[in-house]
């Protein structure tokens, strides 16, 4: 079960890319090891070098594996920016990586990325690989029973009404069967622990670690900004399609926020990510009836923890790209081009978009060097 932090974290700055990374826990470097395959000699910013291919993370019994792409540009004596991509429920290592577009602009760019694949297909029942985040192993949502609003839950679902995909994995943690997600690992502490594997075995820039995310792995994405170890790794989040549960609306720990590009599908029925400026929960349409945190009520809270002015509407940003609409506010910290919280729709169902959505989301990091 992964567990959200309340308590605030100053971001840590460094003078050298890897100086950063040995501050964070020891016990999650004592929990993981890697193995990998042999990789050519050559100049080294760590111990070893990884190339292109698939590797393997050992954590307390439990072989993980992920696939890494780095550029032909990659240089290992400069610190390169990393991107770890998460897939969607039942996805895998190349939901980004198979993708043109994705591998393109990552070798334009000169970003190193990770694509880990999340729990579920070794379990007895060999359910859907994915990521878990608040609310999805237990079922419950993130502001309990409300008395006031007739015919409430305290439930991330409507239990009679929503397949039960149950994991064998969660039989203790489940409190209802709303439950949709692994329990066998801490998923923010197997992202920290993969950035660190990174920064062991490639040259990374620890100010430029960034985290994607599609649909479940999009949900997962704002844990690691209400974690306290995740927070000090990760510089920004750009979730694809993929919302809190209901209730889950806390703001980043660390100080001075977490910036966040949400692109979202306004036709879109699995997560949907309600009207402008409604800052109510939405319904699932697509057969199951979940409950999410709507796009609006969940940038608007992290444009607050980036000292954004939250007391007028957001308006309308150009990001350049034809039928998507961006909003955000003005008077931030720790903004670049544009402002460091950016709520996106454009019309489409659920899907990625990453014709379009990879370009934006890389331009939205390139802001941040």
């Amino acid at each position: 079960m992964v567990a959200v932090a309340s308590a605030g974290v100053q971001g840590a700055s460094s003078s050298s890319p890897g100086a950063h990374f040995a501050e964070l826990s020891d016990a999650v470097q004592a929990r993981s090891s890697v193995k990998r395959g042999a990789a050519d000699d050559g100049g080294l910013c760590g111990e070893s070098n990884w190339s292109s291919g698939i590797y393997s993370l050992e954590r307390d019994g439990l072989s993980r594996d992920f696939r890494v792409f780095v550029p032909e540009s990659y240089n290992p004596s400069e610190p390169a920016p990393l991107i770890v991509a998460f897939h969607g429920w039942g996805g895998g290592n190349g939901e980004f990586l198979d993708k043109g577009v994705v591998s393109t602009e990552l070798e334009a760019r000169g970003y190193v990325l990770v694509a880990p694949v999340g729990l579920g297909p070794e379990e007895a029942r060999r359910s859907p690989a994915s990521w878990s985040f608040s609310g999805s192993t237990t079922g419950l949502d993130g502001d309990g029973l409300n008395l006031a609003i007739n015919g409430d839950t305290e439930a991330i679902c409507d239990d009679a009404r929503t397949t039960n995909y149950d994991y064998a994995s969660c039989s203790d943690v489940a409190q209802n069967g709303c439950s949709w997600t692994q329990c066998t690992d801490d998923d923010v502490d197997y992202a920290v622990a993969l950035a660190k594997a990174a920064a062991e075995n490639l040259c990374i820039d620890s100010g430029r670690v960034f985290a994607v995310g599609g649909s479940n792995g999009g949900m997962f994405t704002w844990d690691l900004g209400r974690t306290a170890l995740s927070a000090q790794m990760f510089r920004a989040i750009a979730p694809i399609i993929g919302l809190p549960h209901r209730g889950y609306l806390d703001p980043p720990v660390k100080s001075g926020g977490m910036p966040a590009l949400l692109i979202t599908g306004k036709q879109d029925r699995t997560v949907p990510p309600g009207e402008w400026s409604d800052l109510g929960f939405t319904t699932t349409t697509d057969g199951d009836v979940f409950y999410y945190t709507g796009a609006s009520a969940i940038a608007e809270v992290w444009a607050e923890a980036s000292d954004c002015d939250v007391s007028q509407p957001p308006t309308a940003i150009d990001v350049g790209v034809a039928n998507v609409e961006c909003r955000a506010w003005s008077g931030c910290s720790g903004g670049g081009r544009w402002p460091p919280v950016l709520d996106c729709r454009s019309d489409m169902g659920h899907v990625y978009g990453l014709n379009w959505s990879w370009p934006l989301i890389m331009d939205f990091f390139d802001q941040y060097k």
